[in-house]
């Protein structure tokens, strides 16, 4: 579908969601909250799309009975909140993969690499809080992997985590990615995370973390490999 067609029906009423959501079915391709749909968007479809956005939030408010014409602090509250949706909290599903040069391992690096702590801000998909936590990456490469800068690992791992997500299912995303990206002979993933929909409702638990790991290749089948990682990152937390 061309944008100007999709312009003519957006013009005539049918919110650009809707285009949107139909373009995904057409294509048979998952629109879940932690997928990236990047590629079924046209230009300057994201701007109105924080448009549609915004509207439906200033009605949220309004079922909330908040009175939003003379409480100045909420005047500009759904336009803010869209904004920090689509562009910011959520942007991971809207914008590609970032740009990333993978270089050749040609000094044959065989050994365990370490990246991380990396600061992470998600957000629970059943209550749309605040996760916030760590990552460190263990990679054992080969001569045939690809090695990036230590800052496209962060950059990666944000475009991954800026979705609606929850934990278990991240990290493994986030190894599926790097395994594509470096091709090792292992890669070992461990998030620590605390989760604000424990803290702010439900059992208001302020000091429950979760913890979870994904391990690939070697990191799987050489318990001293696994261990050594482990402990390196536990003498640095």
């Amino acid at each position: 579908m061309d944008t100007a067609s999709n312009n003519s029906e957006v013009d005539i009423g049918i919110p650009l969601s809707t285009v949107i959501r139909e373009r995904l079915t057409r294509s048979a391709h998952r629109f879940h909250a932690n997928d990236n749909i990047s590629a079924f968007l046209e230009p300057g479809e994201l701007d109105q799309l924080q448009a549609e956005v915004e509207q439906k939030m200033q009605g949220v408010l309004e079922s909330l009975v908040i009175d939003t014409q003379s409480d100045h602090n909420t005047q500009e509250t759904a336009r803010r909140v869209a904004k920090m949706f689509v562009r910011e909290v959520f942007h991971g599903r809207y914008v590609a993969q970032p740009s990333t040069t993978e270089f050749p391992n040609v000094s044959h690096l065989n050994e365990l690499m370490i990246v991380g702590p990396i600061l992470v801000r998600s957000a629970c998909s059943h209550h749309l809080c605040p996760i916030i936590g760590k990552v460190w990456v263990g990679v054992m490469p080969n001569e045939h992997s690809n090695l990036i800068g230590l800052s496209k690992y962060t950059r990666l791992i944000d475009w991954v985590m800026s979705r609606p997500q929850i934990q278990e299912e991240a990290v493994s995303q986030v190894a599926a990615l790097l395994q594509e990206k470096l091709q090792p002979d292992g890669l070992a993933i461990v998030m620590e995370a605390d989760h604000f929909c424990m803290h702010w409702r439900g059992v208001k638990d302020t000091d429950a973390k979760m913890i979870n790991s994904v391990m690939r290749g070697v990191f799987l089948k050489d318990a001293n490999l696994r261990r050594e990682f482990l402990s390196l990152l536990a003498n640095r937390k």
